[in-house]
């Protein structure tokens, strides 16, 4: 299975340490933010990784090179403006092959084993989602089975992990989208499987996340690890 990190955004509520930075290279302990999905990828035994840029993008590349050094390889997909999600992962199509493919965004840290993950999910795609962190109250969709439900209660979060069938994307066309333009539709159709997570997710979006994911590394010698 090849994979997508999701590396192009601005990382808005940031403030002054994404003006000059991309928010993927901003330091987590001793790593970029972004090396602790890549390690996690590898440790599933991923080594194509599709990885889309636009603000400061040449420092991405320049910071994680051609992936040698991770015992991967990096194709770098790129974006003069970002895309949104939805249009950046169509853009990347090329790169990601025929087969299903799996896409995680950059700024986000977690011990959730990418290896268990569908290879072939029976629909369209398979998505994971969490509890509902305080940012997110009130969640994006209900789990009905096995089946995410665009009104089945409670709703969750979701997790910024998901494997994608490339027939998702059939009928679109270049530009900037959301993923939940496709996502939602076919919910409503039962063609998105899910499943909830109970274990570490942080999602880091602001400078006080990022504080407190620093702090949890430092007191946390297992997620010190990821």
């Amino acid at each position: 299975m090849r994979a997508m990190i999701l590396a192009a955004g601005r990382g808005e509520r940031m403030g002054e340490l994404t003006a000059k930075t991309p928010k993927p290279l901003l330091r987590v302990a001793d790593k970029y933010l972004i090396e602790y999905t890549i390690t996690g990828l590898r440790r599933a035994g991923i080594d194509e990784i599709v990885i889309n840029v636009s603000w400061h993008g040449d420092q991405i590349k320049t910071a994680l090179g051609d992936g040698k050094r991770y015992g991967a390889k990096f194709i770098y997909s790129e974006e003069s403006e970002r895309l949104e999600t939805g249009g950046g992962i169509f853009k990347a199509l090329p790169f990601l092959g025929s087969d299903p493919f799996l896409v995680v965004s950059a700024d986000i840290i977690t011990d959730f084993s990418f290896e268990k993950l569908p290879k072939y999910p029976k629909g369209l795609a398979h998505l994971v989602v969490v509890e509902n962190p305080p940012f997110h109250p009130h969640g994006d969709f209900g789990l009905n089975g096995k089946y995410l439900d665009m009104l089945h209660a409670p709703a969750y979060t979701f997790a910024n992990i998901g494997v994608y069938r490339p027939e998702l994307f059939d009928g679109c066309e270049a530009g900037h989208f959301p993923l939940s333009k496709l996502l939602f539709p076919a919910i409503r159709k039962n063609e998105i499987t899910g499943e909830l997570y109970h274990g570490l997710w942080f999602n880091i979006g602001t400078p006080e996340d990022l504080t407190a994911i620093n702090t949890r590394i430092r007191e946390d010698t297992n997620l010190a690890c990821k």
